[in-house]
């Protein structure tokens, strides 16, 4: 299925809220991409470099749901250099019904942080872990969706 463009509109910081030059910041993301992989797992990215707020997870959160389609799909969500997810995206995102198991997917300490953050919002209620190797989230998620 072709993936959705989101847009995150005002969750970038404002230009003077890092203390370093343009060229050693990367240019931020201006959208959540939420797709259905071939293999049956929902992705969504959360763009880089952002504060991601209740709008854009509510916008990520309904294309979830189409794609699933009345069904319970596993859901790889990648948090790579995301700065922070307020609480009401947080909620938003704890809330899905049609999400079977999330593994969060980054590549430093503070994507570890931003992943447990968004796993405590509803503890035990949905099978979710953290992972640094995109095969071995696939993986667990694919075993957790067969036993829900």
């Amino acid at each position: 299925m072709s993936a959705q463009t989101l847009p995150a509109r005002d969750s970038r910081l404002p230009d003077d809220a890092l203390d370093a030059s343009s060229e050693d910041v990367p240019a931020p993301a201006d959208q959540i991409t939420v797709d259905l992989a071939e293999d049956g797992i929902v992705e969504v990215t959360l763009p880089p470099n952002t504060v991601v707020r209740s709008p854009e997870a509510r916008a990520a959160a309904a294309a979830v749901r189409m794609f699933a389609d009345g069904r319970r799909l596993p859901l790889l969500l990648r948090v790579t250099g995301v700065l922070s997810v307020t609480d009401d995206a947080r909620l938003t995102y704890s809330n899905s019904v049609v999400v079977s198991a999330c593994a969060l997917l980054g590549e430093s300490p503070v994507d570890r942080v931003i992943a447990h953050f968004l796993l405590r919002a509803k503890p035990g209620s949905l099978p979710g872990q953290f992972f640094t190797s995109e095969t071995e989230a696939r993986d667990w998620l694919r075993e957790h969706h067969r036993e829900s």
